[in-house]
C-alpha cells in the first residue's frame, strides 16, 4: 500500500482577500496548507493543489468560518487563530516544537529567531528556526511573519513578495520593525 493511500484525503479551495487570492487545504485532522497569494490566481491554485488534493466546491463549515477569519485578517481586523486545528503530521518534530512556541506570539507582537529558539527549548538554534519558518505550511495561522531578525530587522520571508509581503502583514497588525517606515498605500491599517 502506498503512503498516499494511507493518508486521509486532502481537499482545497481558493478564496479572495484584500491581499489577493489565497488557497487553503485541509484533512480530517485540520489545516495542512495555507497558500498566500502568488503572482497570479493560477499560480496560487497550482501551489495549493500539489499532490493528490481535490478541489472542494464548498468547504466544511469549520473551514468556511476560518476563511471568513482570514479575510477579516487581511482586511486589517484583529483575529485570533491560535486555536485553529492544524495537521502537522508530516512536519519534523523540531519544527512542530517551534510552531507551537510561535503560535503563542500574538497579534501585533514579534519575536526574534533567537527568542523563539529559547521559547521552544532550543537555545542557540536560531538558524534552525529560520529554516522552520521557511518551511511553514500554514503561514498566518502559524504566524512566521512575526519572527524578526536580531535588532528588529525584517529578515527573510519565503512567500511570494518576500520581505515586502512580510512588511505588509506586520503593518496590518500595526507593527513597523525598526528602521522600516510604514508602507504607503496599504489597503487597511490595524486598529489603534
Amino acid at each position: 500500500m502506498s503512503e498516499t493511500s494511507l493518508r486521509p484525503r486532502e481537499r482545497y479551495c481558493l478564496f479572495e482577500t484584500g491581499l489577493g487570492t489565497c488557497g487553503i487545504a485541509w484533512s480530517e485532522a485540520g489545516v495542512v496548507r495555507l497558500q498566500l497569494p502568488e503572482r497570479t490566481r493560477e499560480r496560487t491554485a497550482g501551489r495549493i493543489r500539489l499532490g493528490d488534493r481535490q478541489e472542494a466546491d464548498v468547504p466544511p463549515r469549520a473551514i468556511g468560518e476560518l476563511i471568513g477569519q482570514l479575510v477579516a485578517y487581511f482586511a486589517g481586523q484583529q483575529v485570533g487563530l491560535s486555536g485553529v486545528a492544524v495537521d502537522l503530521s508530516r512536519v519534523p518534530a523540531f519544527h512542530r516544537s517551534i510552531y507551537r512556541a510561535l503560535r503563542k506570539v500574538g497579534w501585533g507582537e514579534t519575536a526574534t529567531y533567537g527568542e523563539l529558539a529559547r521559547r521552544a527549548g532550543a537555545p542557540g538554534a536560531a538558524r534552525a528556526v529560520g529554516q522552520a519558518m521557511g518551511r511553514n505550511p500554514v503561514p498566518i495561522i502559524i504566524p512566521c511573519h512575526r519572527v524578526l531578525a536580531a535588532g528588529g530587522r525584517i529578515g527573510g520571508f519565503s512567500a511570494y513578495g518576500g520581505a515586502l509581503t512580510k512588511e505588509r502583514l506586520l503593518a496590518l497588525e500595526g507593527v513597523h520593525p525598526s528602521g522600516t517606515p510604514p508602507l504607503p498605500g496599504l489597503l487597511h491599517r490595524a486598529a489603534r
